[in-house]
């Protein structure tokens, strides 16, 4: 299956289960002081879960646009550095507002990944909140005893808070979670070390690829919780991961969600010596940042927010940088690169997300003259380096005064 029809195969299997299909909200978060992008599916929902108004649908799904480079979710240094995470990411979600709860919820993540998708059942781990004794919250036992009727015990994992009690910020609605983890190892490497073992603990090859948070509690300024009136349900599954398992492949760079994108970005270098999967040098890092950060950097341009140098605009420049940098300095390419992959990434999501290709001139212009006036500063900054080193190389010191 190609990454749209994966796509569409989720939000089709919701279909069926009397969801209502909405569109994904902007990345760009202007109306609530607590985040400055949307970094999770249930951002556009929390007044919903906090009872402060009426859901327009008991039943939603939806893709939905993310970013994490900031506050408590920031993957950014690991971007590129590893095959699975990014910066910019698409999170397949399903939400029940006071409507069905653990039993459906749990049911219908089993019934799609094992009967639709058909990954191997012996494959999936699972994980369930084991309970906090210090903020006075049980085991949940209904997830657990829900599992039971679908996995076996050894593959029912207990999960602390850190791992299994989902919080969008340092407020908010919250409440424990049930993550599915997708075993994609060899048959050879099953047999010798047990999947459980490696469930979250930071394997490229055992990932998490869905979190089914149950919205019980609402986290208060003063650290409490309080429940809620009334129990939510609140999915997101990684569409990338996801991708990557049903589409065997064992880096998300390797599927067709980046591989346009890499080969494209191969193509105006003209280099052609990287092998993406688990390669480490620096020069498939910098490809694989590079085809992260286009994502991120177009989304949020055209979703209002324009490289700045505060706040959420400070982000994104600083996004960008990193990407200059990389194409700079590892595969010595001294002029813009990142606006040459818009007309790409716009026709690659016009069936989903239209925004980029009804902006696309109007985007790369604004990522173009970014990239020019740092890639003038970084040469500047370099000359000017190289002329301090080359004076002081008689003495060996350098003063810090230059």
């Amino acid at each position: 299956m190609t990454a749209s029809e994966i796509r569409q195969q989720f939000l089709d299997f919701f279909k069926s289960k009397q969801h209502s299909i909405v569109p994904s909200a902007p990345i760009v978060v202007k109306n609530d002081p607590t985040l400055l992008f949307t970094n999770a599916g249930m951002n556009q929902f929390k007044d919903y879960f906090l009872g402060n108004q009426t859901p327009p649908y008991r039943r939603v799904a939806d893709t939905q646009k993310c970013l994490r480079v900031s506050g408590k979710h920031n993957d950014l240094e690991e971007v590129g550095v590893d095959t699975y995470h990014h910066t910019m990411f698409e999170m397949l979600g399903n939400w029940s507002f006071g409507d069905y709860f653990k039993k459906e919820a749990i049911a219908w993540s089993w019934e799609l990944l094992t009967e639709v998708y058909k990954i191997p059942k012996d494959n999936l781990y699972v994980t369930v909140f084991e309970g906090d004794e210090k903020e006075g919250l049980p085991k949940d036992e209904e997830a657990y005893n829900e599992w039971k009727k679908y996995v076996a015990e050894d593959h029912i994992l207990l999960g602390n808070k850190k791992d299994n009690f989902w919080e969008m910020g340092d407020t908010g609605p919250c409440g424990p979670c049930t993550e599915i983890h997708a075993d994609t190892r060899t048959a050879e490497e099953k047999l010798n070390v047990s999947g459980a073992t490696l469930v979250n603990n930071d394997h490229p090859q055992v990932i998490e690829i869905w979190n089914n948070v149950f919205i019980q509690y609402n986290r208060k300024k003063d650290g409490s919780l309080e429940p809620l009136p009334a129990k939510h349900v609140d999915t997101g599954m990684g569409f990338e991961r996801l991708v990557r398992v049903l589409q065997n492949k064992t880096s998300n760079y390797d599927t067709d969600v980046f591989s346009g994108t890499i080969e494209a970005i191969k193509k105006i270098t003209d280099q052609d010596i990287f092998v993406f999967t688990q390669e480490t040098s620096k020069q498939s890092v910098a490809v694989r940042v590079i085809s992260d950060h286009i994502r991120a950097i177009s989304f949020t341009i055209a979703d209002g927010q324009l490289p700045s140098n505060t706040g959420a605009g400070y982000v994104i420049r600083r996004i960008l940088r990193r990407a200059v940098r990389y194409y700079y300095s590892y595969l010595d390419y001294k002029q813009p690169l990142m606006h040459q992959l818009l007309p790409l990434i716009a026709i690659q999501f016009e069936n989903v997300f239209p925004e980029l290709k009804a902006q696309q001139e109007f985007i790369a212009k604004v990522i173009k003259e970014e990239e020019e006036a740092f890639l003038r500063t970084l040469e500047k900054g370099l000359k000017k380096m190289d002329d301090i080193i080359a004076n002081a190389a008689t003495s060996k010191i350098i003063n810090g005064d230059a």
